[in-house]
């Protein structure tokens, strides 16, 4: 089976633009939070969790788009199902 390009991105403000994190990236699927600011509940990373398969990548511009902090990125990463992991640079 072959695995699915998928991309998260998020700003925190109305003014900031989500066009150039995934810029160059061809993603088959963009989950998209804008104008999240302090706002913990975050529907659509909730829905590319669930979305996203072991055979398919996910692509963020950042950790800091993915999450606020350290206890943030765990508490991703222990909600995530396992998945064979990697990098692209």
């Amino acid at each position: 089976m072959t695995g699915q390009r998928v991309g998260y991105v998020r700003v925190s403000t109305l003014d900031q633009n989500t066009t150039r994190q995934l810029d160059g990236i061809d993603v088959d699927r963009v989950f998209e939070k804008e104008a999240s600011d302090k706002d913990k509940n975050r529907p659509e990373l909730d829905e590319m969790i669930k979305f996203a398969r072991d055979v398919d990548t996910v692509f963020v511009h950042s950790m800091d788009r993915l999450a606020r902090n350290l206890d943030d990125l765990r508490s991703i990463v222990r909600r995530s199902p396992p998945r064979r992991s990697g990098s692209h640079s």
